[in-house]
């Protein structure tokens, strides 16, 4: 795909965080940005926000039919929001598991599903999935957010091959620790006095919140997704955080199960 200023983008959840920074971005390169938020009349942009709930399909439906009825077509889909999940597995509720992978997975299955008839028709398209470094290991209480973010990896996977045929190209951007409000936004598991978890949990929680307050700037992120969108045929997946949290997704792949384990043990102080 060749950068142009009238190629349309799409970003979910660009309120605030890593999909404000992508829009803001983009919109200075000259593309048209539309991005969403669940209550749009709430935010201040400098770009467009339309109404759009990950977890109301009616809602996917109405914002994909204004942004094309504004700009024509949708050239470029960033499938961002999303939220946290942190807690002991055993003592998360199911409502909140389940909340974590309507946002995380079946939302952004969703906007794909709804934006791709207008890519196929137009011959061409452009999806980004944001998933997260954590997506691919089973990290120490947020195993629910780790699972979320590793099936929609593997659905892109599996998409690619499916779409291979329109000229619609998937790919997934893993971010690492940035600095944002994620923190602040996401589910916690109260750390309950008296449970069997109470310590572990309660101090991996408090190293977990430090990595996204030392984290990056979000505007790595957003050129990551203009490298990107440049890219004549875009890989599958594409990392971007400290180099440490990277090379963490190598070193699963070469060492055996247990010696990673331990290091994962011994990083979270387990």
């Amino acid at each position: 795909m060749t950068e142009t200023a009238s190629k349309v983008v799409l970003i979910t959840g660009a309120s605030s965080g890593i999909g404000k920074a992508i829009a803001e971005f983009l919109q200075s390169k000259n593309f048209i940005v539309f991005g969403t938020s669940r209550n749009p009349s709430n935010q201040e942009s400098s770009f467009p926000l339309v109404a759009l709930d990950v977890t109301k399909p009616e809602t996917i439906k109405s914002a994909v039919e204004e942004v094309i009825a504004s700009a024509g077509k949708i050239d470029v889909l960033v499938n961002n929001a999303g939220i946290g999940i942190t807690g002991p597995i055993e003592e998360t509720p199911d409502e909140e598991i389940k909340k974590a992978f309507n946002t995380n997975y079946f939302g952004p299955i969703n906007v794909i599903k709804a934006v791709l008839p207008e890519m196929r028709r137009n011959k061409e398209g452009l999806i980004i999935n944001v998933t997260s470094i954590a997506g691919y290991m089973g990290l120490p209480y947020r195993g629910i957010y780790s699972a979320s973010k590793g099936a929609l990896e593997l659905t892109t996977e599996a998409f690619r091959m499916e779409l291979k045929d329109f000229n619609i190209k998937m790919t997934n951007i893993a971010p690492g620790d940035f600095a944002t409000n994620i923190a602040a936004g996401r589910y916690h598991a109260p750390v309950t006095e008296g449970s069997p978890y109470e310590k572990p949990y309660g101090n991996t929680l408090k190293i977990m919140n430090q990595h996204v307050d030392e984290g990056k700037d979000p505007l790595l992120m957003a050129r990551a997704v203009l490298k990107i969108i440049r890219e004549k045929e875009p890989r599958a997946h594409y990392k971007v955080g400290e180099p440490l949290q990277k090379f963490s997704i190598a070193l699963k792949r070469i060492l055996p199960d247990k010696v990673y384990e331990r290091l994962l043990l011994k990083h979270y102080k387990l």
